[in-house]
């Protein structure tokens, strides 16, 4: 490039004209600067102050130098933008020359080449330079609102991040939302069933979903959760009833009753806070029940962390989904579908306890607690025999028969104790005095102790009285049977709260045939249950060596918990919580692991004008770890009730202070439609702005006078 100033006649007024000229080595830089029919070259003669000439593969640029420069960097952008594969249009010249008005120290050149996404030969990206700043916000914020005009391209924008960002594994799921409420329209008056209701607000979202993703792929990804299409409302209803049972470090505690600080039960077993408590009002409630019996209650946008068989199969992670995702779909052939994960041991508070956990499984398994005589138990196995005496001091056990041992007080004498018993005085402070095999169970005080303790309570039982089941060509089985209802209970607790699953059957005393002691028959009193008990690798059910050694034979599998049944149970009052951990799971009745929050997603809030302040807060309030928001909305249309407050409107005072929020503000000049939007939307604000300073004059009036400005009449 060479400048020269053109020659002027000395003493002359006019202004100083320099001359600039720009060689182009590529012809084909050269045509696509030019434009069809050189149509780029017009705009740009029309637009610039400075006069340009072209002549094979040179342009002249004559005129002021301020302006001559400003043209050079034109020619510089758009030949830049050509080099980068780019071919030149109108609109992208328009845009360019914009931004060199602007004066800003981002290069239109980076601007218009900043690619999004790519697919079938088109690419996404941003067109402006408010657009790029707004791109680059969601980049660099958690949560991002985009405010401006209609056309500015904040949703398509959003969308086609979300999609790269799930491309890109950076997130697992995208939820896409929006109010269904606009020009004063109501859901419960329109024809049709909910969906047909719901489809047209989304429509805009569908439309943008198959512009950046195969259209086969969508309705796949849609059915798996990983791309979730909802009105608002159905954002807020991830809900429990009042009454549903939540795992404490302190024990069970309803829903309804927890507060922003309690500690609640995570599925790794530790304690995490609540940050959250939201009541979602009377709402239609399922039963989900579980292949093993266990069962709570969820509203049908519950959501659930699950796994199918094929997720399992292709090595592909757990996936979230609703509960009304899953109403009629929980079978394939015989085949259970979800799969929902298991609570890691739970580490409840350490308590002292008077007898040592082994010993008393051992006692409660096979043992005498009557009281009536020092208590006792059977066992043909010298290794458990050992275990009273050597848990508790001063205690030596006494052989009574081939089987049956007593453990007794080291300074008792014949004829008559002559010092308390210490296994009596234990079970009658355990309240376990006087039980017999119907009445039996597990002391709290072992319940809800540590992990070690509740598996030393476990084997204790197991090894007195359950055992494992081997299973040709299968993983062995444990299995444990008792006749207490209670105690078969304590022991299914115990099983869940170790990260098993454990089955239970009733096997009825009447018909049965009787059993025989010492020859002879001896018929059934009471009813037996039977658990079937699944443990994780990691932990060993048996201490017995003979026990051991045959489970170990062909290993105990993995416990799986799969989802049975989803039954309506009617409506009730319901709440939502939401905890600090960082997958956002606690446990609930039966040690069934849910969460409410929303994880590793990337949410989507559009028309948001049309958000109440309290829907607002509701909706930020489900961001959860590694999630992503983004909320669009024009402050210009809101089509709420008169006198409703729009939460957009409410949410920048609120949050303009807050670290990772971020407010992208959008003009006309952002506009990427039809020239004449930017045009209509520059008439509104400038009608609007007339019409606001006509009502304060109004208000403002002097006395005397009349609202319109006339003279007004003295009385």
């Amino acid at each position: 490039m060479t400048g020269t100033p053109n020659p002027s006649s000395t003493g002359s007024s006019s202004p100083v004209r320099a001359q600039t000229k720009i060689s182009v080595s590529d012809p084909k830089i050269m045509v696509n600067l030019l434009g069809a029919k050189d149509e780029i070259l017009r705009l740009v003669e029309r637009t610039l102050s400075s006069d340009v000439h072209v002549r094979g593969n040179e342009i002249t640029i004559t005129g002021d130098p301020a302006d001559n420069a400003t043209a050079e960097r034109l020619f510089s952008e758009l030949i830049e933008l050509i080099e980068k594969g780019e071919t030149l249009s109108v609109d992208a010249v328009r845009r360019t020359l914009l931004m060199l008005e602007e004066n800003t120290s981002e290069r239109p050149a980076d601007v218009l080449t900043l690619n999004i996404l790519s697919r079938r030969g088109r690419t996404i990206r941003p067109k402006t330079l408010g657009q790029k700043r707004y791109v680059d916000a969601i980049d660099e914020n958690t949560i991002v609102f985009g405010i401006g005009p209609a056309g500015t391209g904040k949703t398509y924008l959003a969308m086609a991040k979300a999609v790269q960002a799930l491309q890109a594994k950076q997130i697992n799921r995208i939820i896409l939302t929006r109010p269904a409420v606009e020009a004063g329209e109501r859901l419960g008056f329109l024809p049709g069933t909910l969906t047909e209701k719901i489809d047209p607000y989304l429509r805009p979202l569908y439309d943008a979903l198959h512009d950046m993703l195969d259209p086969e792929s969508i309705p796949r990804l849609m059915a798996a959760g990983t791309i979730e299409v909802a009105p608002l409302a159905y954002m807020r209803g991830r809900a429990q009833p009042l009454d549903a049972g939540v795992l404490t470090p302190d024990g069970w505690r309803p829903i309804g009753e927890l507060t922003v600080g309690d500690l609640v039960v995570g599925s790794n077993g530790r304690p995490t806070p609540v940050l959250g408590v939201y009541p979602q009002g009377r709402k239609p409630v399922y039963r989900v029940t579980t292949q093993d019996g266990a069962s709570t209650l969820a509203c049908g946008e519950h959501l659930w962390t699950v796994q199918t068989p094929d997720d399992r199969s292709h090595g592909r992670g757990a996936r979230v989904v609703q509960t009304q995702d899953m109403i009629g779909r929980l079978r394939r052939g015989h085949v259970h579908r979800f799969e929902l994960p298991l609570v890691e041991p739970v580490e409840f508070p350490e308590q002292d306890v008077p007898v040592d956990p082994y010993a008393l499984g051992l006692l409660l398994g096979d043992g005498s607690l009557t009281t009536t005589t020092t208590p006792a138990f059977r066992t043909a196995d010298p290794e458990p025999a050992g275990a009273p005496e050597a848990a508790l001091p001063d205690v030596e056990l006494v052989r009574k028969d081939e089987a049956d041992y007593v453990p007794r007080h080291v300074d008792g004498r014949r004829g008559g104790v002559i010092v308390a018993d210490p296994m009596t005085t234990a079970l009658r402070v355990l309240g376990l005095a006087g039980t017999r095999s119907p009445t039996r169970f597990v002391p709290d005080a072992y319940l809800w102790n540590t992990a070690a303790t509740r598996l030393a309570v476990l084997q204790g039982l197991l090894d007195s009285d359950g055992g494992p089941v081997p299973q040709r060509g299968r993983t062995c089985r444990i299995q444990y049977t008792t006749c207490s209802e209670r105690l078969r209970d304590d022991v299914v607790f115990l099983v869940r709260s170790l990260g098993g699953v454990a089955h239970w059957r009733r096997r009825p005393a009447e018909g049965r045939k009787p059993g025989l002691a010492n020859g002879r028959p001896v018929p059934y009193r009471n009813d037996a249950f039977v658990l079937d008990i699944r443990l994780p690798e990691a932990v060993q059910p048996f201490r017995l060596a003979r026990k051991q050694e045959l489970y170990a034979q062909s290993g105990g599998g993995r416990p799986m918990r799969f989802i049975e049944s989803i039954e309506p149970e009617g409506e009730t009052e319901t709440v939502c919580i939401q905890v600090a951990a960082e997958d956002s799971l606690y446990v609930t009745d039966d040690l069934i692991v849910t969460h409410n929050t929303l994880n590793d997603a990337f949410i989507i809030l559009d028309e948001a004008q049309n958000t109440t302040p309290e829907q607002m807060k509701m909706f930020l309030t489900r961001l959860g770890f590694g999630a992503k928001i983004v909320v669009t909305g024009d402050v210009t249309q809101v089509d709420l009730p008169g006198g409703t407050t729009s939460g957009l409107k409410v949410v920048r005072e609120i949050l303009r202070d807050v670290e990772d929020v971020h407010f992208a503000e959008l003009s006309s000049s952002d506009v990427v439609r039809h020239r004449l939007v930017a045009e209509i939307v520059d008439a509104y604000a400038r009608y609007d702005a007339v019409q606001d300073q006509q009502a304060d004059n109004s208000v403002h009036a002097v006395p005397g006078r009349a609202a319109t400005g006339r003279p007004g009449r003295r009385r």
